[in-house]
């Protein structure tokens, strides 16, 4: 059946299931992979990575105004409801008296920004916000420069930077200068390649059972550095944790989203021993699949 979004964020502009007919005419492309299913419902198959990325470049030229958008072959194509859902949160995050600030003066940091550029897409077309985006990936860091630049509503909002050491998170990045509202990320999630590609290949299997798992693994899995780490997840968020405490007076909310929900509680813990006043972690949903991220902050007042 079509895929449905329940339990999203209220304000998440994609609410229940995808009208086909709406997107096909923002972008005439998608109508090629739209088909009538065994229940009668207009869809696409979820496991084309073609027709993923063609729903994509609708969904972004509906909702966010987006006219180009395009990725290198083999980098993560990520499902936008989910994206829209940590920024909403995040928004509520920074909320005061139910008031959600909004403007270029609200400065956001990504770290991992990658080829798709897609949480500054809808944080800056949803709030006004400005971000800065970093990557280790040279490739990534161009295709989300081509993306803000053919944008012209994108443009004036999204700045990005190299990050040269690969062996670093916010060091490098932010500079004396910088004051951030916001950092966010999403990490990679694995320890090896090849765990990250039999995770993809349960998650195509289960989508659409007639195709080989080898055949589209490597369109789903994106980089390696997208998605492994030495260490895996845990690893990685213990660094960023570390490290987040030499900038605590130039943040306000540092968050990751966390894949693995053991997890949490040793970052918790780890948090709590560096000295941090506020944590939250804030549980997302899409259908059945339940995701969280962690924020936290070394203050007791916003960073203006």
């Amino acid at each position: 059946m079509s895929k449905t979004k329940k339990g999203l964020h209220p304000r998440n502009l994609h609410q229940g299931s995808y009208d086909f007919e709406l997107l096909c005419r923002a972008s005439s492309p998608l109508g090629a992979f739209v088909f009538t299913n065994q229940y009668g419902t207009r869809t696409i198959d979820f496991s084309d990575p073609e027709a993923v990325v063609a729903l994509n470049q609708a969904l972004l030229k509906q909702y966010y105004g987006v006219d180009f958008w395009q990725l290198p072959e083999g980098y993560l194509c990520p499902p936008i409801p989910g994206r829209a859902d940590y920024i909403h949160a995040l928004a509520d995050l920074l909320s005061t008296g139910g008031n959600i600030p909004t403007g270029k003066q609200i400065k956001v940091l990504d770290i991992g920004v990658g080829a798709n550029c897609i949480y500054p897409i809808i944080g800056s077309q949803s709030y006004g916000w400005s971000f800065v985006g970093c990557d280790i990936d040279a490739i990534s860091l161009k295709t989300a420069g081509l993306i803000a630049s053919a944008n012209k509503n994108l443009t004036p909002f999204i700045k990005l930077r190299l990050q040269k050491d690969k062996q670093s998170i916010f060091k490098h990045i932010i500079t004396k200068q910088d004051k951030f509202a916001l950092t966010i990320c999403n990490p990679p999630f694995h320890s090896s390649l090849e765990k990250a590609q039999a995770g993809t290949a349960r998650k195509v299997k289960n989508l659409n059972k007639s195709k080989t798992e080898q055949a589209v693994t490597l369109n789903f899995a994106g980089q390696e550095n997208e998605l492994c780490c030495v260490g895996g997840e845990i690893a990685f968020l213990k660094q960023m944790v570390i490290e987040s405490c030499e900038f605590a007076n130039q943040v306000n909310w540092f968050s990751s989203l966390v894949s693995k929900s053991e997890n949490v509680a040793p970052i918790k813990k780890h948090l709590e021993g560096l000295g941090a006043k506020q944590i939250k972690v804030v549980k997302m949903a899409q259908g059945q699949k339940i995701s969280r991220f962690i924020a936290w902050s070394f203050n007791d007042f916003s960073i203006t």
